[in-house]
């Protein structure tokens, strides 16, 4: 699920070849293009204005942006970016495929906009975020960033004390169950009518969690709007404040089928990740990934810090490259 960030001042696309595009414009994308507009490189980052945390009234466990609103953190972000001639621009990109090379035999990249805008860059930052993928329950989804939470450490302070209910999705959540049931001592697992192991269930009965085998028929909004419970399939009523669930999460790869980046699955049906390999790059020259397309699983300040990574290595290898053509650019004039 994801929710547009109200509308805010956008760049104009430049009629030039820039260094680096950055496709997302979340914490990943946003330090990326920072370190890069540092080092005085050209960089334009394409944002959907979609961020995956717009539901969340806040993040957590960033220390001393603990408790920001995710809205802030980008705003600033992007002032940042600009403060040092980058450039954010509001767009959904529809495709990005490599171009013909440049006259020195340097890399170039088309992304094209949704507006029919383009941008030619001569290297790529993929940091496009992921998707959270919820188990169809119907009453679920519209509690999603509020009732229903999925981070025990984004959110797991903030429902402390709450009855709590376990919605099972995978063997994930067996784990997810004992890191909530440190938050709270009112905790119910549902397995959704899944088979649930007599060791776990021995582990679970240790540990004072409930276990409920029927499954779910829906979730229940209460009259204050948030969550009053879950009623099974057979009718009976369950109150829980807060549902938890471990999300499919999905890499967000929409408009990026002609960069033929690779991706790959992870085990328990956890979520489809870009494969990628040291500080982001992949097997398609020119093209790095970071946040969480490339790790499901990192927090804001874990995504923030993998852009900066990636930022830092495209420059590094960019300077290799200019000084490559300098040298080339030099003999060819001795020469002449």
């Amino acid at each position: 699920m994801s929710v547009r960030n109200p509308a805010y001042a956008s760049d104009a696309l430049p009629g030039e070849t820039v260094d680096v595009v950055v496709i997302g414009g979340g914490a990943a994308g946003l330090n990326g293009a920072l370190m890069l507009a540092r080092s005085r490189r050209s960089v334009v980052v394409i944002d959907s204005g979609t961020p995956r945390n717009a539901p969340a009234e806040a993040m957590h466990g960033f220390i001393v942006l603990d408790g920001m609103p995710p809205a802030g953190l980008l705003k600033r972000g992007r002032e940042q970016v600009r403060e040092y001639g980058g450039r954010v621009v509001l767009g959904e990109v529809t495709s990005a495929e490599p171009a013909e090379p440049a006259d020195d035999g340097d890399l170039r990249f088309t992304v094209t906009l949704a507006d029919g805008g383009t941008v030619t860059a001569r290297r790529v930052l993929v940091a496009t975020g992921l998707r959270d993928v919820l188990p169809e329950v119907p009453g679920l989804a519209p509690h999603w960033g509020q009732g229903v939470v999925h981070c025990p450490y984004c959110h797991g302070w903030e429902v402390r004390d709450e009855p709590i209910g376990v919605i099972a999705t995978g063997p994930a959540s067996v784990h997810h169950a004992l890191l909530f049931r440190q938050l709270t001592d009112d905790l119910v697992y549902f397995t959704g009518g899944a088979d649930l192991d007599e060791d776990t269930r021995a582990r679970f009965a240790a540990r004072r969690v409930r276990v409920v085998d029927t499954p779910l028929r829906d979730v229940v909004t209460g009259e204050d709007g948030g969550i009053a419970g879950v009623r099974l399939s057979d009718g009976t009523f369950v109150a829980r404040r807060v549902l938890a669930v471990a999300t499919r999460m999905q890499a967000r790869a929409e408009g990026l089928d002609g960069l033929k980046l690779p991706m790959e699955d992870l085990p328990d049906n956890m979520g489809r990740r870009f494969a990628s390999g040291m500080a982001g790059a992949t097997e398609v020259p020119g093209v790095w990934v970071a946040g969480n397309a490339a790790d499901l699983t990192a927090q804001v300040g874990a995504s923030a810090a993998a852009g900066a990574l990636a930022g830092s290595h495209i420059n590094a290898l960019l300077a290799d490259a200019d000084t490559a053509a300098a040298l080339a650019a030099a003999r060819a004039g001795t020469t002449a």
